[in-house]
């Protein structure tokens, strides 16, 4: 008779809600072993029982098959004794007394499968909006507590019958323990009411009468995955235009649905990389280069992205949206439900209390159903730098965002090298000591290895929440900028949802540096230790913890403001950073914010700023930019830069909105990131135009000089300063000889990337200088959102031979601020060494 062996397996991941038990099930079965499987806190649990051979097959299929949602973090095997098992089954879910770290599963687009049976007319789930299988669907946005079970989730109160209970219990179908699994006679059902609340309809009626309206040029609120979408016909301007004008959302790019990509394919052009997101399982809103328009496809409204040249495509995601848009067959306007600014909403009773009611109605009707939204999550943006992915804001599809830290679970970070927790290294003297003092400490006692619970609150803008349990890092779906009461309130429940998910009670809070950030004055009131990390530090750190680097890096970190440690706004820094502390090395020059935070609102006063260091007031008063402004107040705002009084901030975003004004009067900015959008699109008119050659002759420099303002002596500043007053000179100059905004969109752009590979190479020799090998490199900040500025830094970085840290799926902009403040917490011997002797 064959010996028996017997092992159990602890796996960790992405294992809950993506058909992982059924497919264990199968393997014992094709290899005829005895035991079990179930979910729990941790993830799943396996004991197998069988020959060495069956038992080494199944071991080897666990490395080279699995299930298309499966992620597996973690797999630890270990030799139990020989028991009497008779079969192979699936147990029941144990939730665990220790903290859950199982991974919380992204919501999913529909499976082809699923797909395919919403359109047959012979199959129970033919033209059911709430199709799904393990394969596909929602997870995230439906679940209140693990493990992933059904009394868990939205699908709680309702009832399978017996056709959708027949599949849910067979191991051997792909619906298998679907947590969301129904159909027309059991599960959930859609309900159009108008904005009054009223019931017009339910069911199919409901979707035809819905199709109708928006056919009709209505705007209409629909229930998505993780929230309502806005709805109108992309091409009915008048549809388009007011659903503008309800939202108060005048110029800012408004999302299209469409319903193929072969609908896209008239729209927009696009590499195979970015078709293949764009119909990804992920389904993002890809940015898209658009297409002129052509005689054969209908004509879309010149109100859904004014004066720029891309388009944010996504296709249908659940079988609810392919159903519309199958009715439609046109593309659809869809944009997050809220009031300008707040975050999108979840409940269709809200929906109509904010937005059907008069004077302020949005909406003419709203597209409801009864599966609640019990974790919302807006949609996903990205776009593509050349062949690589740059996620613009992490969301359904992507998030909750999971990395389990391999660095973290092997090292013993408890040290006595930092005798305080608030200490932040900032000499090249200071972060070697403190990086050979980690490398020395004794690595032998583990007892003392145990990572504590942090929790990091990220920024104002682009909110997200990051949080650990042990090595496994989380990052939250966006949740927004925090300005109102009621994102305020989303962040709260966000972080409600994560505690209740993971158990989780964070030993410390990481927060921006900045006192009066929402988020800051937030866990300023909790009584959880504290701890301060500086904004564009937290950048880099970002970028190296999804690396699962801790090393040294040389970063730039280019953004809109921040604070930094000198009180001043920061945005355009140069940074020698480990996790233990940062050194700056350069900077921009300064420039004074001509009425506070309404130089940022209106960009002519951040070019007259800059224009002042090098031109005197009259002059710059008979230049067309400054036309519409009295002479009075300008003279005023003169005296005002030339007294030096006022905040003074070193922002590269601030260039390109200067920039802008010049170049394309852009005067008052009407949403984030205008400026660089505009000047994308004037500088791709310039390469359509073949340009690139005379750039060159324009002679634009952003030069970095050792040269400081006289009331900054900081040593610090070892490589100086980017002057901006004489690039905005020579770019006056140019525009007065030669007003080409396309022409000088572009050779702006260059300057900026150039100013950052001259720099990367004048710190490459200083630190060799110094005797520190060569770096990785890091590019992070709002700023890298600019496609052109990226790839042409790739680019050149790449073909000096620098090495470069990818940011992977986290946000190049404040959205993986809270990564990289989680990173730093995860890193401070003396916060970890307090922590356990408490």
């Amino acid at each position: 008779m064959t010996a028996l062996v017997t092992q159990s397996f602890n796996i960790k991941g992405i294992v809950q809600g993506v058909g992982f038990r059924p497919w264990i099930f199968q393997l014992a079965k094709r290899f005829q072993l005895t035991g079990h499987v179930l979910n729990d806190g941790q993830g799943v649990s396996i004991l197998v029982q069988g020959p060495e051979m069956a038992l080494a097959g199944f071991r080897a299929a666990l490395d080279t098959e699995r299930p298309p949602l499966c992620r597996i973090d973690e797999l630890t095997v270990s030799h139990a004794q020989v028991q009497d098992l008779q079969d192979f089954t699936i147990a029941h879910s144990s939730a665990g007394q220790a903290a859950a770290i199982v991974t919380v599963g992204s919501d999913k687009s529909s499976c082809d499968a699923c797909l395919a049976e919403i359109h047959d007319p012979n199959n129970r789930h033919f033209g059911y909006p709430f199709t799904n299988c393990t394969h596909c669907g929602p997870r995230y946005t439906i679940i209140r507590n693990l493990p992933y079970d059904r009394h868990n989730t939205a699908m709680a109160g309702f009832a399978l019958c017996d056709a959708c209970r027949q599949a849910y219990e067979d191991p051997m179908d792909r619906r298998y323990h679907a947590q969301p699994v129904s159909c027309p006679k059991c599960g959930p059902e859609l309900t159009l009411r108008g904005a009054g609340g009223e019931i017009l309809a339910k069911r199919e009626q409901a979707l035809a009468q819905t199709i109708a309206l928006i056919e009709q040029g209505k705007i209409l609120a629909i229930k998505g995955l993780g929230g309502f979408h806005l709805i109108c016909d992309a091409g009915n301007h008048d549809a388009v235009t007011e659903l503008r004008r309800r939202k108060c959302r005048p110029a800012k790019p408004l999302a299209l649905m469409m319903p193929s990509i072969e609908f896209a394919k008239q729209y927009a052009e696009g590499s195979s990389a970015e078709w293949q997101l764009l119909s990804s399982q992920e389904r993002p809103i890809v940015l898209m280069a658009k297409k002129q328009h052509q005689a054969d496809a209908p004509a879309l409204s010149s109100a859904i992205a004014p004066d720029i040249d891309r388009l944010g495509l996504f296709l249908p995601y659940t079988p609810l949206h392919t159903l519309l848009l199958d009715g439609l067959q046109r593309p659809l306007v869809a944009t997050s439900a809220n009031r300008s600014g707040e975050p999108i909403i979840t409940d269709g009773d809200e929906v109509l209390q904010q937005l059907g009611k008069p004077p302020l109605a949005v909406v003419d009707a709203i597209l409801d159903h009864n599966r609640p939204i019990i974790n919302g999550c807006d949609d996903s943006v990205v776009q593509m730098l050349d062949d690589e992915l740059q996620v613009l804001r992490l969301a359904r599809g992507y998030a909750p965002l999971s990395l389990p830290s391999k660095s973290l679970a092997s090292m013993n970070i408890i040290s006595k090298s930092l005798a305080s927790m608030n200490i932040v290294s900032k000499s090249l003297v200071s972060m070697n000591t403190a990086s050979k003092s980690l490398a020395n400490k004794d690595s032998g006692d583990n007892s003392s290895n145990k990572l504590p619970s942090l929790l990091a609150v990220g920024p104002q803008q682009k909110n997200t929440l990051a949080l650990n349990i042990g090595n496994q890092l989380y990052l939250s779906p966006h949740i927004g900028d925090l300005f109102s009461v009621e994102a305020e309130g989303y962040f709260e429940r966000t972080l409600q949802s994560f505690q209740r998910l993971y158990r989780f009670e964070p030993e410390a809070i990481i927060r921006d540096k900045h006192p009066d950030y929402a988020s800051s004055r937030w866990a300023e009131r909790q009584s959880a230790r504290q701890l301060e990390v500086q904004h564009h530090f937290a950048h880099l750190l970002a970028v190296m913890a999804a690396n699962d680097y801790s090393g040294k890096v040389l970063g730039f970190s280019f953004d809109g403001t921040g604070l930094g440690d000198d009180n001043q706004l920061w945005g355009g820094e140069l940074l020698l950073a480990d996790c233990q502390g940062f050194q700056r090395l350069a900077t921009l020059s300064p420039m004074t914010l001509l009425g506070g935070e309404q130089a940022i609102r209106e960009p002519w006063r951040l070019l007259y700023s800059l224009l002042l260091q090098n031109h005197g007031i009259e002059e710059l008063q008979q230049l067309a930019v400054f036309a519409a402004e009295p002479a009075a107040k300008l003279t005023n705002l003169g005296k005002l830069a030339n007294s030096g009084i006022g905040p003074k901030s070193h922002s590269i975003g601030r260039l390109f909105d200067a920039a802008a004004a010049l170049l394309a009067n852009l005067r008052l900015s009407q949403y984030e990131g205008q400026a660089g959008i505009i000047l994308e699109t004037l500088a791709r008119r310039a390469i359509a135009a073949g340009k690139q050659q005379r750039v060159e002759k324009l002679g634009l420099e952003l030069k970095l000089e050792l040269k400081l303002e006289p009331t900054n002596t900081r040593a610090e500043l070892v490589l100086g300063q980017w002057q901006s007053a004489p690039l905005f000179s020579a770019l006056l100059l140019a525009w007065r000889t030669e007003p080409d905004s396309e022409l000088l969109a572009l050779a702006f752009i260059q300057a900026i990337g150039k100013g950052i590979i001259t720099a990367a190479l004048k710190a490459r020799n200083w630190l060799k200088a110094e005797g520190i090998d060569e770096l990785p490199l890091v590019l992070s900040g709002g700023v890298f959102q600019s496609r052109l500025l990226s790839e042409y830094c790739h680019r050149e970085l790449a073909r000096l031979e620098f090495h470069r840290l990818k940011p992977g799926l986290v946000p190049v902009n404040d959205g993986g601020i809270a990564l990289g403040q989680l990173w730093y917490g995860l890193h401070q011997p003396g916060l970890t060494q307090s922590l356990v002797e408490r």
